[in-house]
């Protein structure tokens, strides 16, 4: 198998160089997690895939003086904003005492970000030329920038499925994005929880694997977001089943441009790969494996 990335059709939105200061719109309760919205008056609208380094503007390090380092987000909504620019959600789980601060960001509050960066999610027919449609799987918080990527594919009347696994009921962050006007979870969402508590009880692989089987399952693409073993297994399940996939990645990042290699990850035949920049989205066929160093 060729071990360099293959080309990404098409190019995403990216950021002017250099970080800029937002204020924080509104900060919300989702399943147990945070939707904090910023409103950004600079930047370009990000795609569906691509993330922002976030750092508050105050309040953001140790006790002992040192700094936190930004945290890499990827974006879950955008809508324009009230007086220009744009309204950009994402979806925080307080996992360390980063995210801790980000989640604790109250309404006028200032956060610096950078971005958007990394490449973004193609569509089905840039990634399989005879796709008709798509299957997204989320897992966790991971559904965030899939919540997007159903939105450009309902504005954009691209057939797709959704399918998203969480632990509990009390780990459903997120799970409102894929709500539509009225409040209601949207008809083309189907949900696995590992203790029954929604939707059917088992993992989201359960629910992917009947449709990987199908006759029709090559004239679609997965697209797919979460914890490394999930992605893993449907890294896997796609290449057993000969149907085309991209996977986002996550890894620890520094800066987001490059420079730290702090998020690389090693290629198939050897040398590595910056998530910050041939990734965070990955064609499935070019991954040898998904680690869970990675995340």
């Amino acid at each position: 198998m060729d071990s360099a990335p293959l080309p990404r059709p098409g190019a995403a939105s990216r950021a002017p160089f250099g970080r800029r200061r937002c204020e924080v719109a509104s900060n919300r309760d989702s399943g147990g997690y945070r939707v904090v919205s910023l409103v950004d008056r600079e930047g370009p609208e990000p795609e569906p895939g691509q993330f922002y380094m976030l750092a508050a503007a105050t309040g953001w390090g140790a006790r002992d003086g040192r700094a936190f380092l930004p945290r890499a987000i990827s974006v879950a909504e955008t809508m324009p904003a009230a007086g220009g620019g744009i309204r950009l959600d994402f979806l925080l789980d307080a996992v360390g005492p980063g995210t801790g601060r980000l989640c604790d960001l109250e309404a006028g509050e200032g956060v610096w970000i950078v971005g958007p960066l990394g490449n973004a999610f193609a569509s089905p027919r840039e990634v399989a030329p005879g796709a008709a449609g798509a299957v997204l799987v989320g897992g966790g918080v991971g559904g965030a920038p899939l919540a997007l990527q159903r939105k450009r594919f309902a504005e954009r009347g691209i057939a797709h499925r959704v399918l998203l696994g969480f632990r509990d009921r009390a780990h459903t962050g997120g799970l409102d994005l894929f709500c539509g006007s009225s409040g209601a979870l949207c008809p083309e969402v189907r949900l696995a929880t590992e203790d029954g508590s929604q939707g059917v009880q088992g993992r989201v692989t359960d629910l992917l694997l009947p449709i990987l089987a199908g006759d029709d399952a090559a004239s679609g693409v997965i697209y797919t977001c979460g914890p490394p073993a999930m992605l893993e297994a449907i890294r896997a399940l796609c290449a057993e089943h000969g149907v085309s996939c991209e996977l986002a990645l996550e890894s620890p990042m520094a800066c987001g441009f490059g420079a730290c290699f702090g998020c690389a990850v090693p290629k198939p035949g050897g040398g590595f790969l910056r998530l910050c920049i041939d990734g965070p989205v990955l064609r499935g066929d070019a991954v040898e494996e998904v680690s869970h160093a990675y995340a």
